[in-house]
């Protein structure tokens, strides 16, 4: 009785002490993540020193208590080498993960899948262990003969270190021909072995023991999450990323591994800029591929500002963006104003997203997608291996679906948002897990999903907030600007031309210039710069993704129709009219990727074309006033545009023309005055009149011969 209160005294002390809240406890926790490819090596070791110097530094500076996450996977080209774990390098890991060093720390180590191996010893040498319920630790794999006392005073001082998983057990795993047992004794659970347990006997009375070996299905040395979490030696079964952040009450992003902290950032930043085609996503496809092959790029900032296009090779992107490993190279999202449609697929594919408060992700874009695009998105969402695999699926497929229901759903300690199908899936996925209860929808019927930023942080679908690029640097600790990777000036040139303001500027300089070469087209400067600033519209439009041959084919038609009706076959105006509206048409289609407008996206994209194109006619309106009024005075300009009669002159050329017969004047010859493009003015003797050619083009100061009178319209040709 003696020998039992002081230790069931000094016993009840030390819980109560670790339950007392201490300095390190009050501090704030900052998660970091790294990832352990099996087999461990040389390398393995070293790359995780760099790791553990630079998280111990970030969260000193933070003031924040670190909490190191390990985990340790198989890549698929190393799964036959699995087992072959360096015994020098895993004991030099683990003793770096148990020393001194880091006590400061909380270190967890999350077996996503089962490992074998030495890499057994790296594991026990963290302050916790998570899992899931079917993957196993075990067996280390080495024979009897080839275990030597230093593998088993290696397994037996890691796990007296950490006490993660008893010392016994930890010998039991190297060998698993030694016997272990499970006792029931006075003061807890115990792993001993027979002998030991004679000499447990005398100190403590024993409820029951029975083989380690009976207490787990499979062969010995082994133990499945299930079976270790029974046992207590696993703390928290974990089948995913999220739920270890959960269990350790971190962010998602905490328990993604920042290559920063094992090499210095070399940062890219990418835009998507405009509509998504299958041209844009090549060039951003290859432009990051080649970066990372010829720079070893580790981070790269995609800047979203696209009302999306095409959900195939958004989609396309978005594999391209999944399929790079996350601790090689760190993908970002950065949403200054918008990520519509499915643009929202891409930036949701990167490992984070930063959007700014009042940006715009998801709900409609510039494409009515059709019901077979939809369904062909949905899939490729529901896809367990596709990149959208860490978020709810429902939040995703409504951003496209509007059809889609999700809701708002609670359980105790978790909020979520899913639909009818998705927690479906959760109940089977998860039978013994607390209910989802449902609660308000969060989307509203016929429409697609679309959130700001702060719905879209609050909906856990971005990862947090910024006003700037400066404060992504900042969160990031970027020093430098990312390089801009971009093919050349030709982009900077397409988009500035494309912008509205200097789409409505090229079109008023290029009427008003076919209107100048009109009036005096021996010049020929108004029809090239005419020309040019047409081809530049046009160029800008279609390399921007937005016009295509359609347009151009409509503008070129219009612009036959007007000649035609001014050249050709001048008469009711039929040509005239039609031109003009192909030309008017074929303008504003080309300022769009769409033909009718069919949601809210496109009806304010049909605002924009048409104000560029008022804007333009506004332009052109003003510009014809000036050039009628102030240009036949202009010291070098009076030789293209003729000064109209005015005052007495007028009333005296008009007085003459209403008395005059003309019917005499069939073979008369004269002067033009003015160009005759038909019509214009010639002079016959003294007098002024107005005549017209069959359609050919005279110039100012050209012999002409009059061949018909129809009253007071006069038929001319060149004599």
């Amino acid at each position: 009785m003696n020998d039992v209160f002081p230790r069931g005294l000094i016993l009840a002390l030390l819980v109560l002490s670790c339950r007392l809240p201490g300095p390190a406890d009050a501090a704030p926790r900052l998660g970091m993540s790294i990832r352990i490819a099996l087999p461990i090596t040389g390398k393995t070791v070293g790359r995780v020193e760099r790791f553990v110097d630079r998280a111990l530094e970030r969260a000193e500076t933070a003031g924040a208590r670190p909490v190191l996450i390990f985990k340790f996977e198989v890549p698929p080209e190393q799964a036959e080498f699995v087992r072959q774990s360096e015994f020098t390098a895993a004991l030099r890991l683990a003793r770096l993960l148990s020393g001194e060093r880091l006590a400061v720390a909380r270190t967890v180590a999350y077996v996503p899948e089962s490992i074998p191996g030495h890499a057994v010893l790296v594991v026990l040498a963290c302050d916790e262990i998570m899992m899931p319920g079917d993957a196993r630790i075990g067996p280390v794999g080495v024979t009897p003969e080839t275990i030597g006392p230093t593998e088993r005073s290696a397994y037996k001082e890691i796990a007296q270190r950490r006490k993660t998983v008893p010392a016994e057990v930890a010998l039991w795993l190297l060998d698993p021909a030694r016997e272990v047992l499970v006792v029931e004794a006075q003061l807890g659970r115990e792993y001993v072995t027979p002998k030991a347990l004679e000499e447990l006997r005398k100190r403590q009375t024993i409820k029951s023991s029975e083989p380690l070996g009976e207490l787990v299905d499979g062969p010995p040395g082994q133990f499945s999450g299930e079976e270790a979490r029974r046992l207590g030696f696993v703390s928290y079964l974990a089948d995913s990323h999220q739920d270890v952040a959960k269990a350790l009450k971190l962010p998602p992003e905490a328990v993604e591994e920042d290559p920063s902290l094992i090499d210095r950032w070399r940062a890219v930043r990418v835009d998507l800029k405009g509509p998504i085609s299958a041209e844009t996503v090549k060039q951003a496809q290859r432009l990051i591929e080649d970066e990372i092959r010829l720079r070893e790029v580790n981070f790269v900032c995609l800047w979203i500002d696209s009302p999306g296009g095409s959900p195939a090779d958004s989609i396309a992107l978005a594999g391209f963006l999944g399929s790079l490993d996350p601790g090689q190279v760190r993908t970002v999202a950065y949403i200054p104003s918008q990520a519509r449609s499915d643009a929202a697929l891409v930036a949701l594919a990167c490992d984070q997203v930063l959007i700014r408060p009042d940006a715009e992700l998801g709900g409609s874009g510039a494409y009515e997608l059709s019901e077979e695009d939809v369904k062909y998105a949905k899939q490729s969402i529901n896809d367990p291996d596709g990149p959208w695999k860490t978020r709810s699926w429902s939040l995703v497929a409504a951003m496209i679906d509007p059809k889609l229901e999700v809701f708002r759903c609670t359980r105790p300690g978790e909020v979520g948002y899913f639909c009818d199908e998705e927690l479906k899936e959760l109940a089977q996925q998860q039978p013994g897990a607390p209910k989802w209860h449902k609660g308000q929808q969060i989307t509203r019927p016929g429409k697609p999903l679309l959130v700001d930023g702060r719905r879209a942080q609050q909906y856990g679908l971005a990862n947090r907030t910024v006003d700037n690029f400066a404060e992504l640097k900042e969160h990031y600790v970027l020093q430098d600007d990312p390089t801009l990777l971009e093919p050349g000036w030709a982009d900077f040139l397409i988009e500035a031309l494309a912008s509205p303001g200097v789409a409505a500027f090229l079109l008023m300089i290029a009427f008003v210039a076919l209107y100048a070469e009109l009036n005096a087209p021996g010049i020929g400067l108004g029809g090239f710069l005419a020309t040019v600033c047409f081809l530049l519209f046009f160029w800008s439009h279609y390399l921007g993704g937005t016009a295509g041959w359609l347009e151009v084919t409509l503008f070129l038609a219009g612009v036959a129709c007007l000649l035609l009706e001014v050249f050709v076959l001048p008469g009711f105006g039929v040509f005239g009219l039609g031109g003009g509206c192909l030309v008017l048409v074929s303008l504003i289609l080309a300022s769009q990727t769409f033909v009718l407008p069919r949601n809210e996206y496109q009806f304010g994209q049909l605002r924009r074309s048409l104000l560029t194109v008022a804007g333009a006619g506004v332009g052109i309106a003003a510009a014809a006033v000036f050039l009628r009024r102030w240009l036949p005075s202009a010291p070098i300009f009076n030789r293209m545009f003729l000064r109209p009669p005015a005052g007495e002159e007028a009333e005296q050329i008009s007085r003459r023309e209403s008395l005059v017969d003309l019917d005499g004047f069939v073979g008369a010859r004269g002067t033009t005055t003015t160009q005759l493009t038909p019509s214009g003015k010639a002079r016959f003797g003294d007098m002024l009149l107005d005549v017209i050619t069959d359609g050919d083009l005279v110039p100012r100061g050209a012999e002409i011969e009059v061949v018909e009178v129809h009253g007071n319209r006069v038929i001319v040709k060149i004599g």
